[in-house]
């Protein structure tokens, strides 16, 4: 399956903009003479701009990313779940969601599945959205051959499907990065990229107030919000975090509705 795009990426438009300031700079240069640290300059600034197309995924940079609900999503957030499925901690997340009845995404590594077959199967069964969020979530998987990483997404994705009878159509990257390799393994794939608008860091900040003070700060209509379901801390604010956001009037949607996307081909 591969998604078409006719729209010209804003790092096309990037390379079409860099190219013609670099040609007229020769032109100058060629005519009055430009000091060598005006390329360096035109270079650094470039970099800059392709640093945060690549890690910041609400950018769009290369692909067109979805990181917030639509318009009509009104006063609702939706919650995501990186890293899993955790024998430890994924049995204690989903009780709580259900002690809320709340139905949520959880975006799955391939090969933690092998063993925890039975805790995706009560993912699916109590009507969370499960997504694929590469095989390995290597720490050089942005470095990967556009060959190896349509490989991996491709073999999460049976494995999901062979678990739970629906092959995913969501991914999320490792990391929230994108460059041109893991654009093409996409388009190849045919898979929706899925962000977030709101990063809790909850591997991160090990202080429980500190956690729930920046995701109440971030908190807005429409908000994907990212946490992991492999950690003590996240469990620790998030009983507190689903009463705080729904005292506010917010109310908690699933991740495709919230989006308007189907999850599964």
């Amino acid at each position: 399956m591969m998604l078409n795009d006719d729209k010209m990426t804003t790092f096309r438009n990037t390379n079409i903009v860099f190219g013609l300031l670099v040609l007229s700079l020769v032109a100058w240069d060629w005519a009055h003479s430009v000091a060598w640290w005006g390329y360096g300059l035109v270079v650094f600034a470039y970099s800059l701009v392709v640093f945060y197309g690549v890690y910041f995924i609400q950018s769009g940079f290369f692909l067109k990313t979805i990181c917030q609900g639509t318009p009509q999503a009104g006063r609702a957030i939706a919650l995501t779940f990186d890293d899993g499925p955790s024998p430890e901690y994924t049995p204690r997340v989903l009780d709580i969601l259900k002690e809320h009845h709340l139905q949520v995404a959880f975006f799955c590594i391939g090969k933690k599945i092998a063993g925890n077959e039975a805790l995706l199967q009560r993912i699916a069964r109590e009507g969370h959205v499960i997504g694929n969020h590469s095989f390995t979530h290597h720490l050089w998987f942005d470095l990967f051959s556009v060959k190896k990483m349509a490989e991996e997404l491709q073999q999460t994705d049976r494995l999901i499907e062979t678990v739970t009878g629906r092959r995913p159509v969501l991914f999320r990257p490792p990391f929230g990065v994108i460059n041109p390799h893991v654009r093409d393994a996409v388009r190849q794939s045919g898979h929706r990229v899925i962000g977030w608008n709101v990063r809790s860091y909850d591997t991160m900040i090990n202080d429980k107030h500190k956690l729930m003070h920046r995701l109440m700060r971030l908190l807005r209509p429409g908000a994907v919000v990212l946490l992991h379901d492999h950690g003590k801390r996240t469990l620790e604010v998030l009983p507190e975090f689903i009463r705080a956001v729904q005292e506010q009037g917010y109310t908690i949607e699933p991740l495709d509705k919230l989006i308007n996307v189907q999850p599964y081909v």
